[in-house]
């Protein structure tokens, strides 16, 4: 059976090198004049399926196939369809996947690597499918609709590609990557297909069709403004073919002034230095130098400011501030040590009538802990009392802390 494929593939393909030419006119063209064209050579190219005649009398044309292969080849701005059947795409991928994992079952080995070779076929088609979608849209896109002339079919054609849009957005949501996880299974080679190729196809997908939907939008705007000038426009023509005596009134000498004349921006613009006249260029420099002569200002003497000189004795007998409780933190600690019981800190600022801040003696238990050795802090055990916050929900206030042993 495959070489009898190879033979006609091959035999196909050789036609159409052949007569490129002949294909390429009708391509163009749309039909075939069969009074210029050597009748053995168009019976064959029906045979193999390359023109056909869509009714009695009607003139051959080229099969849809060959027309949607020169158009993918040769990227032709005229293609202008979107092929959004995704929903049967998907469920041949589900059925094929399914004969796939049966043959395997049952040691088909031979059936099951065909099935996954089309399967291959219609997953890696399906995304060279959403992937020529996008191009065609943004080629039309990026062209403005430049194969219609007029602002008008531009608009159509702008409000028919975010039909299409929208189609295709509707159709991908027909993607359900659960469904797909389950009927892959823990095959590897299907859920590469299944769920990883199509993920990543779709999610690229995606955020082009949301950029190109954004551009049309724009562009849609865009044309309907240059619609509403040409509008304007052709109706000022048409008034002034009508009445070619027509001379405008001198606004100036009314009392009421049109509100469009207010529109207007003011003709003075705001006074600035032109820095590239090369004439004025003594002028700007005077300035400058007027400018730092008189940013020269001579001070006053401040006897106050003079530099002191520095009593080397007196600083050296300034002691930090924060040294009495990290004092009262290590007698905390070893008071803990001595009796071997669990103590709290705010039991033990009562008890020595501390004079420290009991937030500050709090948060300063917790970082004398947290400052210990790795080894040292391993003998020691500390608990927090926490609240929670009445306002916040999810806060916790620490209320107290509990020291001990292990």
């Amino acid at each position: 059976m495959s070489q009898n494929l190879h033979q006609a593939g091959v035999k196909l393909l050789n036609a159409l090198s052949r007569h490129a030419d002949l294909i390429m006119q009708v391509y163009l063209s749309g039909t075939l004049q069969e009074a210029d064209s050597n009748a053995a050579v168009v019976d064959n190219l029906k045979k193999l399926g390359v023109f056909w005649r869509p009714e009695p009398g009607a003139p051959l044309r080229l099969k849809k196939a060959i027309r949607n292969l020169l158009e993918a080849s040769l990227h032709d701005e005229r293609n202008r369809q979107l092929d959004a059947n995704i929903g049967s795409a998907l469920a041949s991928l589900k059925t094929l996947a399914q004969h796939y994992k049966e043959a395997l079952h049952h040691h088909r080995y031979a059936e099951a690597q065909a099935h996954l070779n089309d399967l291959t076929e219609h997953v890696y088609g399906l995304t060279e499918s959403l992937s020529n979608n996008v191009r065609l849209l943004f080629s039309r896109i990026n062209n403005e609709f430049g194969y219609v002339a007029s602002i008008d079919a531009k608009i159509r054609e702008n409000e028919l590609a975010q039909s299409q849009v929208s189609e295709l957005l509707n159709q991908l949501e027909m993607f359900r990557f659960d469904e797909l996880s389950e009927v892959a299974g823990g095959i590897r080679e299907l859920r590469h297909l299944l769920v990883v190729a199509l993920q990543q196809s779709f999610s690229r997908c995606t955020q082009e069709l949301s950029i190109a939907q954004a551009r049309l939008l724009e562009l849609l705007g865009r044309f309907r403004e240059f619609r509403g000038r040409t509008r304007l426009l052709k109706g000022f023509v048409l008034h002034m073919e009508q009445h070619p005596d027509f001379q405008p009134s001198s606004y100036v000498s009314h009392s009421q002034v049109p509100a469009l004349f207010n529109i207007a921006a003011a003709l003075l613009q705001p006074a600035a230095v032109d820095v590239n006249r090369v004439e004025h260029e003594q002028d700007l420099l005077q300035l400058v130098g007027r400018i730092k002569a008189l940013g020269r200002s001579d001070k006053p003497r401040n006897e106050e400011r003079v530099a002191q000189p520095i009593d080397v004795q007196q600083q050296a007998s300034v002691e930090l501030t924060d040294k009495a409780i990290h004092q009262a933190v290590e007698q905390y600690f070893c008071e803990v040590i001595d009796t071997g019981k669990r103590l709290t800190a705010l039991e033990y600022f009562k008890k020595q009538s501390l004079e420290f801040d009991p937030e500050v003696w709090i948060y300063q238990v917790i970082g004398g802990y947290q400052g210990l050795p790795e080894e040292d802090r391993q003998y020691f055990e500390l608990g927090t009392e926490l609240e929670d916050h009445p306002i916040f929900s999810g806060n916790k206030i620490v209320r107290d802390v509990e020291l001990g042993l292990r």
